[in-house]
């Protein structure tokens, strides 16, 4: 494979966990807590954070934006 489109590649994807964590460092802190999740409310899993540092939706929530986003 080309290097040029793996660097492209890098690149669109560390761009992509920079915006994930400036949304998380936005959200506020008093009423929903960062580990909430933005659309239901409920905790997002330890294990799904670790995953996804930066993750604003728990799986479930997380699944339904994507079939509704495309």
């Amino acid at each position: 494979m080309d290097e040029k489109y793996l660097e492209q590649a890098s690149a669109l994807e560390q761009a992509h966990r920079d915006h994930a964590l400036s949304l998380f460092r936005e959200r506020p802190v008093a009423g929903q807590g960062r580990d909430d999740c933005k659309d239901c409310g409920e905790d997002i899993p330890c294990d799904r954070r670790k995953a996804a540092p930066g993750a604003i939706r728990c799986i479930t929530c997380q699944k339904r934006f994507e079939r509704t986003s495309k």
